[in-house]
């Protein structure tokens, strides 16, 4: 059973930094269930607003949907009762609306809809989409409009105006005049988040287009370096900010760029580099290569 209404858990999650955390795997890459409760307490002892369990940054790519559920069972049982916790639906139709349910029935608070696997959709498709899996549950739904859903303004409309549990619009583009179109016609109906890959490095100016908050990666390793930033944010205080990416994040940037696929497994890479190892990354992903993961625990330690 949800702690929340979808519209209190808008506002809830509107106001405070968001993240996804990683999930722990084994030397088997299976599932490290002891490790993984262990990281999200750790995780929730800070003042983090809520937690997308299996997500990006969690791999839920690489999660069958049994593991999926799994992974958020643990997560609502391990946090659940001290910060909301969101679950991932993906893939086709049928298979985001299993991943729906599984997350209603294990507890979890809301969910965060990822585009569809690996097929082209227009408008009325994704309409039809976010629509079943809206219908399907009684948890908040947050769209993800990222590479196959390209949501415009009037889909978005629309399907607030049909779905009531329909809370949130997260942006995994950058498309500045699309982001402006999207928060002028819906406005306070909904609540924003940045989701570029290292969302910090864009959380000020996306600030001005309405996007309150932002999933951050790296509160995986630095928790605290990450509030601070967000709390900097928040209060406009671009002399801080400025400050901050230039001193840890533009460096964190530049490992990442090194391989394709790093924007995850850097963030396992950081949670090795402060001992509290999540194991590695499963394929295609791969781990740091050894100068890389020296390099992130020196920059890790200037803030540390």
């Amino acid at each position: 059973m949800a702690k929340y209404t979808p519209q209190e858990l808008a506002s809830v999650l509107k106001d405070g930094l968001l993240s996804f955390p990683v999930t722990s795997f084994d030397a088997e890459l299976q599932f490290d269930e002891e490790n993984y409760r262990k990281h999200l307490a750790w995780q929730a002892s800070f003042p983090v607003a809520g937690l997308f369990a299996a997500g990006g940054t969690g791999e839920g790519f690489s999660l069958t949907p049994a593991e999926s559920e799994r992974v958020v069972r643990a997560a609502v049982g391990e946090v659940g009762s001290i910060v909301p916790v969101l679950a991932s639906a993906g893939g086709s139709t049928a298979q985001a609306i299993e991943n729906a349910r599984a997350a209603e029935a294990a507890g979890a608070d809301g969910i965060l809809l990822l585009p569809p696997y690996l097929t082209e959709a227009d408008q009325g498709g994704l309409i039809d989409h976010v629509s079943a899996i809206c219908r399907s549950t009684s948890l908040g739904v947050i769209i993800y409009n990222r590479a196959n859903a390209i949501y415009k303004d009037t889909t978005v409309a629309t399907l607030a105006d049909r779905h009531p549990n329909l809370i949130g619009f997260k942006d995994g583009v950058g498309d500045l005049e699309h982001d402006a179109r999207v928060y002028a016609k819906l406005g306070d109906r909904l609540f924003y988040l940045g989701g570029l890959p290292t969302a910090e490095t864009f959380a000020l100016p996306l600030l001005q287009l309405g996007m309150s908050t932002y999933s951050s990666a790296m509160y995986n390793f630095v928790p605290q370096f990450a509030l601070d930033f967000y709390q900097d944010v928040r209060n406009h205080d671009r002399v801080a900010v400025n400050r901050k990416l230039n001193e840890f994040v533009i460096p964190y940037l530049d490992i990442r760029d090194r391989v394709k696929g790093y924007s995850v497994s850097i963030v396992k890479g950081g949670l090795d580099a402060i001992g509290r190892s999540a194991g590695g990354v499963r394929p295609p992903l791969q781990n740091l290569a050894p100068q890389d993961l020296a390099d992130l625990k020196s920059l890790i330690a200037t803030v540390s």
